[in-house]
């Protein structure tokens, strides 16, 4: 029916003339199947492709000139968090100026719990970008059972069972987890694949930040796997990494384990940020068992003083793991009891309040931040060799694994203003691991299939008009880890369902995204 009523609309364009709203003339199209590019133009009318190839004679609107230009579909970034900052900042800058026209949320666990309403506020919001949704694992559980460490009773088992289902009728693409995050971390394999296999009765994608990225990295791809394959659903391995430098080149071990299960049959993909820094909590560091049933908990255990030198014990330890003498590679991107501390590492931190220098006081120093409510980190400890290599891999996709940026807020990872454009010009262009062709079908048709996104991620007749026109030879992300508040350049424009975001090169203001329900 949909296509239907898509081909309709393109007859219905096309017979009443050579008038479109936008022409975009002489570009390198490159329409997101992998293709080389080819030299034409695009006539736009009414949010959608009306007409590809040579438009001699068309008239519009407005007509971009994209001579020496690529004209690409729109990216889709399939790993976002953007809940909570889409009435901060509507407009979405830090991904509209990195080419991003379509995002999907409720990644790691991490949703509003009712997917319905909350695409409803997303259509009467109106964000610059489009948006699809996961339900979200971690909050599914927060809503039956709080934080609590145990298994679910059948009862609540049930309930978040109707959960997961309401959410995959309203909608959502797909079920997350985050298996690393309270409550989530709690969880048995048992209790996500009874609810996967919710998901996969309405045909939706378990995408999953795994139990463990570092040391337990193959156990948690297994795991992972299993769920896929006894839910019958295909399966997307979130920001897809080796973590901890006692990790590094076992993407040796872990690219092959993904290879062989497509071999065998399982629709399994991954996505990746193309740096060598995650982002996160600080309470990451911390034993699951100590951040059960919320902070007034964590506080009073933490005030106990045989607990919390069994929590300074655990972090020393994998700190020693890391072949570490300080806790340097964790940085304050976000701490809200004192901002001043944004940007420092805690080995900075530690000196600041002036402790002896060394892993013992920086343990307590992480202590005593996570009494203060905790902060979100950047944490360094990636190899380069190992983004190239999981970057070389097909099935894989570029993702931010950011929110919606507050311009000057923080001191945040720069992959959420720069992913798209360091892909392709530090990777692309200056390094050459992958081709263009090859990035832009990873940024477009690649996770428009695999989420179901119909209409879209192609430069085809009767598709949405998403569209990036770009200079391959200027593209550029310019955030920093010092100075991440800078957009990504070399994007001339940007339309989102055929209404122009970016002209030359700025925002316009409008806000045309919609909300993007499954079927």
């Amino acid at each position: 029916m949909r296509l239907f009523v898509i081909a309709t609309l393109f007859i219905g364009l096309t017979a009443n003339g050579q008038q479109a709203d936008i022409l975009i003339k002489g570009g390198k199209i490159l329409d997101g199947t992998g293709n080389s590019w080819y030299y034409g133009d695009l006539a736009i009318s009414k949010g959608r492709i009306v007409k590809k190839g040579n438009l001699t004679g068309w008239t519009a609107n407005r007509i971009i000139d994209a001579k020496g230009l690529i004209v690409a579909p729109g990216f889709i970034d399939v790993h976002t968090h953007i809940e909570d900052d889409e009435k901060k900042n509507p407009q979405a800058g830090n991904f509209i100026y990195d080419g991003v026209t379509t995002v999907i949320t409720g990644n790691c666990g991490l949703s509003d719990a009712d997917i319905g309403k909350y695409l409803q506020m997303i259509d009467s919001l109106k964000t610059s970008v489009n948006v699809a949704a996961l339900i979200g694992h971690n909050n599914v559980r927060k809503a039956v059972m709080g934080s609590v460490k145990r298994d679910p009773t059948e009862e609540e088992m049930v309930q978040m069972e109707a959960i997961v289902e309401k959410a995959m009728k309203d909608g959502a693409v797909g079920m997350s987890t985050g298996l690393i995050y309270i409550p989530g971390t709690y969880s048995k394999t048992a209790e996500v694949l009874r609810l996967a296999k919710v998901a996969a009765r309405y045909h939706g994608v378990y995408a999953s930040h795994m139990r463990d990225e570092g040391d337990s990295v193959t156990y948690a791809i297994e795991e992972a796997l299993q769920i896929g394959r006894e839910a019958g659903l295909p399966v997307q391995l979130s920001h897809f990494k080796l973590s901890g430098q006692q990790n590094w080149g076992r993407s040796k071990e872990t690219i092959p384990m993904v290879i062989k299960a497509r071999q065998e049959g399982l629709d399994v993909t991954i996505d990746q940020y193309p740096y060598t820094a995650s982002s996160t909590s600080l309470s990451t560091l911390l034993p699951d068992w100590v951040l059960a049933d919320g902070r007034d908990s964590i506080k009073a255990r933490l005030a106990k003083p045989a607990i919390r030198n069994e929590v300074k014990k655990h972090m020393l330890q994998r700190l020693a793991k890391r072949g570490l003498q300080h806790f340097s590679f964790p940085v304050v991107a976000y701490y809200e009891a004192d901002t001043t501390l944004n940007g420092k590492s805690i080995e900075e931190v530690n000196k600041i309040m002036g402790r002896a220098s060394d892993a013992i006081n920086e343990a307590e120093t992480i202590v005593q931040m996570m009494e203060k409510g905790g902060a979100g980190m950047v944490f360094h400890g990636m190899s380069e060799d190992d983004v190239k290599a999981i970057m070389q891999y097909p099935f894989n996709m570029f993702a931010s694994d950011a929110s919606i940026r507050i311009y000057k807020q923080g001191n945040p990872h720069p992959r959420g203003y720069g992913t798209n454009a360091r892909v392709l010009s530090k990777y692309v262009r200056e390094e050459k691991v992958i081709s263009l062709e090859e990035a832009i079908r990873r940024m477009t048709s690649l996770p428009a299939s695999k989420f179901k996104l119909e209409g879209r991620g192609l430069l085809v007749e009767g598709y949405a008009a998403d569209i990036v026109v770009f200079d391959e030879q200027q593209v550029k992300d310019l955030s920093t880890f010092e100075k991440p508040h800078q957009y990504s350049t070399g994007f001339k424009y940007v339309l989102v369902n055929g209404e122009l975001t970016v002209n030359e090169g700025t925002h316009t203001g409008i806000r045309a995204g919609v909300s993007i329900r499954k079927q």
